[in-house]
């Protein structure tokens, strides 16, 4: 009866320690769940940026005045019959 007690005991020391050691592990496990957390955060932030995207591609492909906007912000574009007047302030310098 000693040696099915020590035994088992000895069976339950070995499981335990798989339990909190190695590839499945209880510590594994958890840091699993915290990468899954981060993954799940930075995927969310992706998707918030790909629809801002996806509605200036809709935008873009509705009209000339979306594209027009975007080359007078972006590349300086002056229409044929507009002017452009450069203001220095010399108070700046």
């Amino acid at each position: 009866m000693r040696w099915a007690g020590a035994g088992l005991l000895l069976l339950l020391l070995l499981l335990q320690t798989r339990l909190w050691t190695g590839d499945g592990s209880i510590p594994v496990a958890i840091g699993l769940h915290a990468e899954v957390a981060e993954q799940r955060q930075a995927n969310q932030q992706l998707d918030e940026r790909n629809r801002a995207l996806a509605a200036d591609v809709a935008d873009l492909r509705r009209g000339q005045g979306s594209i027009e906007e975007r080359a007078r912000r972006d590349l300086g574009l002056i229409g044929p019959e507009e002017r452009f007047y450069l203001v220095i302030d010399e108070d700046a310098r």
